[in-house]
């Protein structure tokens, strides 16, 4: 990691969707360490008041903001908070996700719409919502966490294989609208890690051969995660790092 990493995130402002916990409580911990005033979103109120304490006990800045990203007044009200507080957006990290794995044939419309909403609708519009501060500053880093599950299809999972498919292509996409002003893409595509989202998996035949399926294998920590973010936003201006496949060493499958 740069070791410079702690003035060049002095002053920078960070909004981190899903910060309630997993990756995105240990990334606005990390960013917050390394001197970035952090806006915890997510819709667990009570837990955020929490972090944010840990946060600012360790000498951290961190601004809680309740958030439902399916809702559009919830992000209207995201942005337009954190821009009225700190007057600027520096990073977005879009982490909040469910994973609801069920078959197809015994899915119902309202656990696909949820998936769509959370993991690709509510990132597209919230990155929209903010696309324009980036744009009048010239300058922006948005991290949005997908999958490589996005990558390899599984079973009972075509609806989440789609929506991290679609954070993919739309993060290389809208890199392309945007990169000449500045602002910079990332996409991280994590394997297996260590976090509650089985818990969104109602089948619990499903759940349980999820939560076996590394069988010995050592996965990764949100803190693993938390650390590429730090050291894609610490790189200079001249750098844009695009794309980061992460996997446990010994994960084979997917």
């Amino acid at each position: 990691m740069s070791t410079e990493s702690v003035s060049e995130l002095e002053g920078q402002v960070a909004i981190v969707t899903g910060a309630s916990s997993g990756i995105g409580e240990a990334t606005a911990k990390t960013l917050a360490s390394q001197g970035a005033s952090v806006v915890l979103a997510a819709r667990r109120e009570e837990e955020l008041n929490d972090l944010a304490t840990d946060i600012e006990n360790d000498d951290g800045d961190a601004f809680v903001v309740p958030t439902d990203i399916t809702e559009d007044d919830d992000i209207d009200q995201l942005v337009e908070t954190t821009t009225d507080e700190y007057g600027h957006i520096d990073i977005l990290v879009n982490n909040a996700g469910v994973m609801p794995l069920i078959n197809i044939a015994d899915a119902d419309r309202e656990t696909l719409q949820t998936t769509i909403d959370v993991n690709l609708s509510g990132l597209i519009k919230l990155t929209h919502a903010v696309i324009p501060t980036m744009l009048e500053q010239e300058n922006g880093h948005i991290i949005n966490l997908s999958s490589v599950i996005g990558r390899i299809p599984i079973e009972n999972g075509s609806h989440y294989n789609a929506t991290k498919a679609g954070v993919k292509m739309f993060g290389d996409s809208l890199r392309l609208d945007v990169v000449s002003e500045g602002i910079r893409v990332a996409t991280i595509e994590p394997g297996s890690v260590a976090t509650e989202l089985p818990e969104s998996i109602a089948d619990e035949e499903i759940k349980e051969e999820i939560l076996n399926s590394g069988g010995s294998m050592r996965p990764l920590q949100p803190t693993d995660i938390a650390e590429t973010v730090e050291f894609i936003v610490t790189q200079p201006n001249h750098v844009d790092i695009n794309e980061v496949l992460i996997r446990p060493t010994d994960q084979v499958q997917p």
